[in-house]
């Protein structure tokens, strides 16, 4: 049986984030694949703290994470994974802060210093994240996001052979927004985008998954 884990990278659980994570994994387990959804904001860890362990010749480290906090069997899990699909919010135009501490301590160390930075991951599994953003579709075309975005596809496609990315812009972000400061967003517009266009990126996350799950052929993966 497959194993596909996601990882919420959101300190929300049962909002934006994790749904389109719960769908995809819907999508992963309609193809009869195990499932498991992690919480970052749930675990104790840093990012890289640039010890060079992972890059030491002959070390008992060299290729693997050498802090030992909660990401630990984390990282092990997904040695054993066949897929799996990261989630987050973007924060000033990039994923949150726990998701950029953990995409440092899971990547760094497969990275080789060569001339094409090679893989010492073991195999080829297909990688996706959704990126969740109360940006706009005009504003996502006119800002710098998508440049922090391909350089996170690029590296997870790197290192585990294939990446894909879903992006959903102009979220709900509030239940009520006459509670808050917002001035800047139409409620009603907020709402019906939430309405119409939030279902359409629910299936396209429960397709990644089905899609992961199933062995379909990506790119970079033969």
């Amino acid at each position: 049986m497959k194993k596909v884990i996601a990882i919420n990278g959101s300190p929300r659980k049962k909002w934006n984030t994790a749904t389109l994570l719960n769908k995809a994994l819907e999508g992963a387990a309609s193809q009869g694949a195990e499932t498991e959804l992690i919480h970052l904001y749930d675990l104790k860890y840093k990012g890289c703290i640039s010890c060079f362990a992972c890059k030491l010749k002959d070390g008992k480290s060299y290729g693997k994470c050498a802090c030992k906090d909660d990401l630990t069997p984390i990282f092990k899990e997904i040695e054993q994974a066949d897929a799996f699909i990261l989630g987050s919010p973007i924060y000033l135009g990039a994923a949150t802060g726990e998701m950029r501490s953990f995409l440092e301590r899971l990547i760094f160390p497969y990275f080789v210093y060569d001339e094409n930075y090679s893989s010492l991951f073991n195999k080829k599994i297909p990688t996706g994240f959704i990126y969740t953003m109360n940006a706009n579709v005009q504003q996502m075309k006119d800002s710098r996001y998508n440049s922090n975005l391909q350089i996170t596809e690029w590296a997870l496609k790197n290192v585990f052979g294939a990446s894909e990315s879903l992006i959903v812009s102009d979220t709900y972000q509030f239940q009520d927004y006459s509670k808050y400061v917002a001035p800047k967003f139409n409620a009603e517009e907020k709402a019906k985008r939430r309405e119409e266009e939030f279902p359409k990126d629910c299936e396209k996350a429960f397709a990644m998954g089905a899609k992961f799950a199933a062995g379909v052929n990506i790119d970079g993966i033969n």
